[in-house]
């Protein structure tokens, strides 16, 4: 006697549904466990930026202006992790002459670009706070590298066909609209890289980082393209960054992203 075709595809579909849901299961106990052995680096959430600051015990140093702070995963910095390489795939398509490296600390990026970029030919200025400047000028002193520039001016900065920032926004102390009205010009393409987001308001937090603890905003992300939009900046690509993924203390996720833009609007 023949077996029905009907429930032979019914019951492979059933095993295959079984299968799914066993490895979704398996998948969320290893990202529970993950979640569950990850440092408590981040505590909050605060309304605004001053309410996280004063948050901070009068004892800790605040943000990253700080000397002691300077050294703070600097060789860890200065790898090329797997959420670069969008960035280093636009850097040589784009090809271009004058890089302004906001929060580009001290030129962490600028080394581990160099082995896959040729940055010799590159005017390239790191823009960030005074300690981290003065910490970052005399490293690259000892270092030879004299393509690599600090300005704590952002008014002083040389004009750059392309803004980098790999994880300054959430740091940055103003709001997105007006760090790019202070630019020196307007950059003809934005690289923006480990961006923190999520679907809900703003929302600040404090993050430790052992030595200090530094306010970091978690911004809605239509909010945030649209800034870009209303800017005059079109999206070239995104990318999802997962591994840097965390919970948001007091509920949400915290997803990070990249960014390429390109300036399509002048006026």
């Amino acid at each position: 006697m023949s077996q029905n075709p009907t429930s032979t595809q019914d019951d492979s579909f059933a095993r295959f549904v079984e299968n799914m849901h066993c490895r979704l299961k398996a998948h969320a106990r290893a990202v529970r466990r993950t979640l569950k052995n990850r440092p408590n680096r981040f505590r909050g959430p605060f309304a605004t930026r001053e309410d996280a600051a004063l948050a901070v015990p009068a004892e800790t140093p605040v943000g990253y202006d700080n000397d002691e702070v300077t050294e703070v995963s600097y060789k860890r910095l200065c790898q090329l992790e797997p959420w670069d390489k969008p960035v280093v795939k636009w850097l040589q398509w784009l090809a271009p002459r004058r890089v302004l490296d906001a929060g580009g600390h001290m030129g962490t990026k600028y080394r581990a670009f160099r082995p896959h970029l040729d940055l010799d030919r590159v005017e390239w200025t790191v823009y960030d706070v005074p300690a981290i400047v003065r910490a970052g000028r005399e490293r690259a002193q000892q270092d030879g590298l004299t393509k690599l520039k600090f300005s704590n001016d952002l008014a002083q900065a040389p004009a750059a066909e392309v803004l980098l920032a790999s994880g300054m926004l959430p740091y940055l102390d103003e709001p997105l609209s007006a760090f790019l009205s202070r630019l020196p010009n307007r950059p003809n393409f934005l690289l923006l890289n480990k961006v923190a987001t999520h679907r809900g308001p703003d929302v600040y937090l404090l993050e430790n980082f052992g030595v200090a603890e530094v306010p970091y905003l978690v911004r809605n992300q239509a909010d945030f393209e649209s800034t870009l939009l209303s800017h005059g900046y079109a999206l070239e690509e995104t990318w999802n960054i997962d591994p840097l993924s965390h919970l948001i203390p007091g509920g949400g996720w915290c997803s990070y992203r990249g960014y390429a833009a390109r300036l399509i609007a002048t006026s």
